[in-house]
């Protein structure tokens, strides 16, 4: 004789929780460990500068990162979040009068002020950087004879033949700034994907490296300014992802 069917119990629906975000202890630990890693990274400066200037890095590898530099680039930034901005109805553009611009939490609408402070983390550490370019000078790896420095320090100071203010603003890396402080303000509205936008940071900032912009050492000090400018910004992780409801029952 056949057992006898067992009734069949309806699953209670499991509680569908938004991904958690990075708070900003955990991007101003990870920014110090970034100052850590680039005084590190003066070790190998000039080996790894050598190495990329000389053609060493694949070229489907450089073809991935150049792809990437997107992220880096502060029209490739702004594109993002107009993106963003665009397919997010939880987003809005901030109100650019007196007093809503003088910090995100003057927006009038909670939508408002997640914008704000999005552009608010990506750009921070961009501007920042400038302003030590301002007073550091440094050259490029493509724009300076690696082989006739010996010392790292000496590639600080220096005025690189080709005469172009650019070539002299080396230290530190704009690019690992923006896409680091980008990776971050995507990653606390849409937490889900924070190791991907991580991945195409980390991709844009070697790019630097690889087409022999920046030495190593500028791309760990530009990401540890950027993440620590995106966490002035995103302090408020309540705001981050909109709750999102359980989903329905089959029964």
């Amino acid at each position: 004789m056949a057992a006898p069917l067992r009734p069949t119990v309806p699953r209670a629906p499991s509680p569908h929780l938004p991904a958690a975000c990075w708070s900003p202890r955990t991007l101003t630990t990870v920014a110090v460990g970034l100052v850590f890693f680039g005084v590190v990274a003066f070790a190998i400066d000039l080996p790894i500068a050598a190495w990329c200037k000389t053609g060493g890095v694949p070229k489907e590898l450089l073809r991935f990162f150049n792809f990437s530099e997107i992220c880096g680039h502060s029209m490739g930034a702004a594109t993002l979040l107009l993106t963003a901005l665009v397919l997010d109805s939880g987003l809005a553009f901030p109100a650019l009068g007196w007093p809503a611009i003088r910090w995100p939490t003057r927006q009038p609408t909670l939508a408002q002020e997640r914008m704000a402070r999005m552009i608010g983390a990506t750009a921070c550490g961009g501007l920042v950087v400038d302003l030590v370019k301002l007073c550091v000078s440094r050259g490029r790896p493509r724009a300076i004879d690696l082989i006739s420095h010996t010392s790292v320090l000496t590639t600080f100071g220096l005025v690189p033949a080709s005469g172009r203010p650019a070539d002299a603003h080396s230290f530190p890396s704009g690019h690992a700034a923006v896409a680091f402080g980008l990776c971050a303000a995507l990653a606390w509205r849409y937490p889900r994907g924070r190791w991907l936008f991580f991945g195409f940071a980390a991709s844009a900032a070697l790019q630097r490296v690889a087409t022999s912009a920046h030495f190593p050492s500028d791309i760990c000090f530009g990401a540890a300014l950027g993440l620590a400018g995106a966490a002035l910004f995103l302090a408020d992780t309540r705001l981050a992802p909109d709750p999102r409801p359980a989903p329905p029952s089959d029964t």
